[in-house]
């Protein structure tokens, strides 16, 4: 297993539409277990394929309770009608935080690492990163549409 390079905002790869996964490969499962390094290396929340350069549809998200979700093909099926408007940061983005406005609560339908379908239905936080971590795999970032935090917006919450 290894730590992968985490993309920066301004790679032209994080705004390219990732490919479905077709198949369970060795490959996959690699890719899945150094994500994993990756995104604990990284102390994030969240980690999408796109961002180590890999243009498949894959992500991974670990939040609160500290269980791990890997998410391969993940489609939401379900949005909440009541929002939710937080404040969001990104590993390909270091440094810079914004106000998105995001549904309360999804349900996400995606593949495990054994090739079986299921639903996962995430509130609050966890719903916030399946929103962000499946728009990745759509060149989208959360900046696109955020109120980002001037430096001095930052520097005051953050310290």
């Amino acid at each position: 297993m290894a730590v992968l390079k985490i993309l920066k905002d301004g790679d032209e790869l994080l705004r390219k539409k990732s490919r479905e996964v077709t198949e369970i490969t060795p490959r996959v499962l690699t890719l899945l277990d150094d994500m994993k390094d990756t995104l604990h290396k990284a102390n994030g929340a969240g980690l999408a394929a796109p961002q180590v350069g890999v243009l498949r549809r894959i992500v991974l998200i670990e939040v609160e309770d500290g269980k791990l979700y890997e998410m391969i093909n993940p489609e939401i099926i379900e949005r909440s009608e009541e929002l939710q408007h937080e404040l969001e940061g990104c590993l390909s983005i270091p440094g810079r935080w914004g106000y998105t406005e995001r549904p309360k609560t999804v349900t996400v339908r995606a593949m495990d690492r054994n090739g079986k379908y299921y639903t996962l239905t995430g509130t609050d936080l966890l719903a916030r990163a399946i929103c962000h971590e499946t728009d990745h795999l759509d060149g989208i970032l959360y900046s696109d549409h955020a109120r980002m935090l001037s430096k001095k917006e930052a520097d005051e919450l953050f310290g």
